[in-house]
């Protein structure tokens, strides 16, 4: 992959800066995006407009000269940072191995996330480097990846055809189950939140994705958005199945959400999964290039006050209704930019983002219809193969 970093130039073309640095692990997906390289311990990269630098421990030297994506590679061991502990002490070390590597690739000030450790930044600027904490509000990094390229879109659409084969494997643990005093039953044993979320990794992990949790909430439950669900499954309630896997080999994201009702659905779960589909394609019909995340959401707002539910964008401290932001960017990080919410910014060709309305109240349970698509000049590309059905016979 080789993204296009001319804004990130431009940035520091304005501030009058060499570069770009990061001293973080592979949780950060900035310094992967930048780098093209992750490691759990922590490392020091550096962008500038001529290269990319790195600086490793000789544990990771090996594998980052053949996975990152950096010009340079340096190990920590060409510092001597055991001589500079002895000469300077331990607390010094760090910022004088750091500044002498940012001296080798030509770099006497840097540009830093707000994440950036302070304790090093302070140390830096006592050797003289300029360190200037970014001023923009998400990131220049983070707007750069935001934008994906052709080929970070397909491995989107990878890791979304896996999401869609775990939600299928999940929908027929519920089809095949049978009711037993309300009760969802399957083999001869209860059927909980819990086995579903098992057969939902075993899928995944046949398709080379993973996720570190997921969402399988039954009834009041599901009434909480964020609840995990736990317990056995009952027959006439909303089940929200919330998938978000991650690709282990290209590290992309997907996210999908589908409500079932195993049987007949009451009345009022039918006339929320309806109204909350009519959201979903009336904040489709919005997105385009130019819109903005704010217009988007807006416009579930619209369709879920005509029908007279609350929402928390016309009634701040309403506990039921609609009580989330209409959707979120994905990529390296499941949730990022853009915002689809209230002052969310323009949206570009190439953001992938969720539309994911939803309606909860623990009375009647909770409904959440969410697709993950790409956005283009005059619309969108929906990346979501799946169908939308309520009941589950």
């Amino acid at each position: 992959m080789d993204p296009d970093f001319a804004a990130l130039d431009a940035y520091l073309d304005e501030h009058n800066l060499d570069g770009y640095a990061f001293a973080d692990d592979e949780s950060n997906s900035d310094l992967y995006y930048t780098t093209g390289f992750g490691a759990p311990d922590p490392f020091v990269g550096v962008y500038t407009p001529d290269e990319t630098a790195i600086l490793v421990s000789s544990l990771e030297y090996g594998r980052a000269k053949k996975e990152a994506r950096a010009d340079t590679v340096k190990r920590r061991s060409e510092y001597e940072p055991r001589e500079k502990q002895a000469e300077y002490g331990e607390d010094r070390v760090q910022q004088k191995v750091v500044s002498e590597f940012l001296a080798d690739v030509g770099v006497e000030s840097v540009a830093t996330q707000h994440g950036f450790p302070a304790g090093l930044a302070d140390g830096l600027r006592e050797e003289g480097v300029t360190v200037d904490p970014e001023s923009t509000a998400s990131g220049v990094v983070t707007d750069v990846r935001a934008v994906k390229t052709e080929e970070e879109l397909e491995y989107v659409r990878e890791a979304q055809k896996a999401n869609e084969n775990a939600m299928a494997a999940a929908e027929a643990l519920i089809r095949e189950a049978t009711v037993e005093d309300g009760v969802l039953q399957y083999e001869g044993e209860p059927l909980t939140s819990e086995r579903v979320t098992e057969e939902i990794e075993v899928a995944l992990i046949r398709e080379g994705c993973a996720l570190d949790e997921t969402i399988v909430a039954c009834g009041a439950d599901a009434a909480d958005p964020h609840d995990r669900g736990s317990g056995p499954l009952e027959a006439g309630e909303t089940i929200i199945i919330d998938i978000f896997p991650r690709n282990k080999a290209s590290k992309y994201h997907a996210d999908m959400t589908r409500t079932f009702v195993k049987g007949e659905a009451t009345d009022t779960q039918r006339d929320w999964h309806a109204v909350t589909d009519e959201a979903r394609k009336a904040a489709l019909d919005a997105v385009e290039a130019g819109a903005t995340g704010e217009e988007v959401n807006q416009a579930v707002v619209d369709v879920y006050q005509d029908a007279g539910h609350p929402t928390v964008f016309t009634d701040p401290d309403t506990e039921t209704g609609f009580i989330h932001s209409t959707g979120h960017g994905v990529g390296l990080d499941v949730h990022e930019a853009p915002s689809i919410s209230l002052n969310g910014e323009e949206l570009e060709a190439g953001h992938v983002i969720t539309i994911e309305p939803g309606l909860y109240d623990p009375a009647v349970g909770g409904v959440r219809i969410e697709d993950i698509v790409v956005v283009t000049e005059d619309g969108y590309e929906n990346l979501t193969d799946y169908p939308i059905e309520l009941e589950v016979e």
